[in-house]
């Protein structure tokens, strides 16, 4: 899959994944001579930001074109074939967005045994306007009379509309029909091979070398070790870092799960007040991930001293943190401790058998390994812990109201049926006091904000419609049983504009 910059393209490697074919992302500097040395069954090109016409807008090498390997272009990807390859594309005054009808106009492998009238996802503003010689119109809109081209001898295919998104309602089958049908890819990707791949890898990468991992007691540190253990044995020690960040009675859990049940050669490091101390007057989100990171870099340098000097680090990695923190082709929206959080200078080689894939991605191989359901489908909890939570300055005592509210929300959650139903559930502490009335007399202290929101990869997410009961409870709760607090309120916003998480 060629990345053009657009924020979501390892959706589009995913949505390949579901259909059983393994895909990798790779940059669109990619030359011809890659192509060839890669052998690849076919080339997706993504979607992006810009206009083919902008002045530094990617392109392809065009020596990639002649190397036979089919290809798909999707919006951009499809334009700047056009493009490159001698057609016109052109703004026509009117774009498209959202949901748009599209007409299939003539027998194509991409739309085979699929209604000639389909709803279909549109984002552009360009459009194309004739295409390339030997190409021919396979699909329209009424403002896409080229909705999608073809060149069925070359096996180059486009299309403007976006089949990777859920809103195109045949788009998994679009995307199969060019994988299975055009490229003669076949289904044979599965957790399994996943597995087998990452523990090749994962060998090949350490060799004999003492490794550790960092584990936190979620799903992601979990499937990391479990892969690593499976590939290495006893070259691996876990190590488990209590930052005084955690969840309530969280560092309880890790220590009986994982020593107790699983027999995991565990060091657990307490190291509350350094981070504490590394925290200590940082308000800006930026700065405290990256206090985060450092610190924890240093306190896994001091463990792997007692160990031989362990060259290895394993972490739970997931392509989500790597998107988000920034790359080439992507702007960066945060960064995560464990991405663009970690400093120059660490001592250690990072093993991340897990960067490319999505939660549900791990939580399907954790499965497989044969974890436990509670770790395998326990709710995200990011690595910063309660201090990304925590809007402002992190001290003891916000720690304390935090924990404390966000315990009750966990606990409501769960009793109300929802938690395998959210993707995430979790208490906010703003920065902010507010004026309330408790016991006849004037308070001025915290709100709380619950955040819940559902998601099947944490790239999008919408917030969740939790029943007027549970709410209720939660706030009765919160204010009752929490010091400090006098108001709760609810976060109603979705996944773009907002994150996740609050910082």
């Amino acid at each position: 899959m060629v990345d053009f910059g657009a924020q979501y393209a390892q959706l589009i490697a995913r949505r390949v994944r579901e259909a059983h074919v393994y895909s990798e992302i790779v940059p669109h500097t990619i030359t011809a001579a890659e192509v060839h040395a890669r052998a690849p069954a076919a080339l997706i090109l993504s979607g992006g930001p810009r206009s083919v016409h902008v002045e530094g807008a990617p392109i392809l090498d065009p020596e990639v074109y002649r190397t036979g390997v089919p290809m798909f272009g999707i919006c951009y990807g499809a334009q700047l074939v056009v493009q490159q390859l001698g057609g016109e594309v052109a703004p026509t005054g009117r774009g498209e967005y959202g949901r748009t009808p599209m007409r299939v106009v003539g027998g194509s492998p991409l739309f085979a045994d699929l209604p000639v009238e389909q709803d279909v996802w549109m984002s552009h503003f360009d459009s194309i306007v004739a295409g390339p010689e030997g190409f021919r119109v396979v699909a329209s809109t009424e403002e896409s009379p080229a909705a999608a081209i073809e060149d069925p001898e070359r096996r180059i295919y486009g299309v403007q509309f976006h089949p990777e998104v859920a809103h195109t309602a045949r788009g998994q089958e679009v995307l199969k029909h060019f994988l299975y049908d055009v490229a003669g890819c076949r289904p044979a990707w599965t957790m399994t091979s996943i597995i087998e791949r990452s523990v090749v890898a994962i060998r090949e990468q350490v060799g004999g070398e003492r490794v550790i991992c960092g584990l936190s007691g979620g799903v992601d540190s979990a499937v990391a070790a479990a892969l690593v253990q499976k590939a290495v044995g006893d070259q691996l020690t876990c190590v488990f870092v209590d930052t005084g960040l955690l969840r309530a009675g969280e560092a309880e859990q890790v220590e009986e799960t994982f020593r107790g049940q699983f027999s995991v050669d565990l060091v657990h490091a307490k190291a509350g007040d350094r981070f504490l101390e590394a925290l200590d007057d940082v308000i800006d989100p930026e700065r405290k991930r990256k206090a985060i990171g450092t610190t924890f870099i240093r306190v896994f340098e001091e463990v792997a001293r007692d160990l031989d000097d362990a060259r290895f680090l394993v972490q739970g990695t997931l392509y989500p943190d790597i998107i988000e923190s920034g790359t080439a082709d992507a702007a960066r929206i945060k960064s995560h401790h464990n991405v663009g959080g970690l400093p120059e200078d660490m001592d250690f080689e990072l093993v991340e058998p897990l960067r490319n894939l999505f939660k549900d991605e791990v939580r399907a191989v954790g499965e497989e390994l044969g974890l436990p359901e509670d770790i395998v489908w326990r709710q995200p909890f990011p690595g910063p812990g309660l201090a990304v939570r925590i809007v402002g300055t992190v001290t003891p005592e916000r720690l304390e109201v935090l924990r404390a509210a966000d315990a009750i929300v966990t606990e409501e959650v769960k009793r109300a049926g929802l938690y395998r139903e959210l993707w995430q559930s979790f208490a906010v502490l703003p920065a902010v006091r507010t004026v309330g009335v408790m016991g006849d007399e004037r308070s001025y202290a915290y709100p709380i904000v619950i955040r819940a929101v559902t998601s099947d990869d944490a790239m999008t997410a919408d917030w969740a419609r939790l029943p007027y009961e549970v709410l209720e409870r939660l706030s009765s709760r919160i204010i009752n049983e929490v010091p400090g607090v006098n108001r709760v309120a609810l976060d109603i916003t979705s996944k773009p504009p907002g994150t996740i998480e609050w910082e």
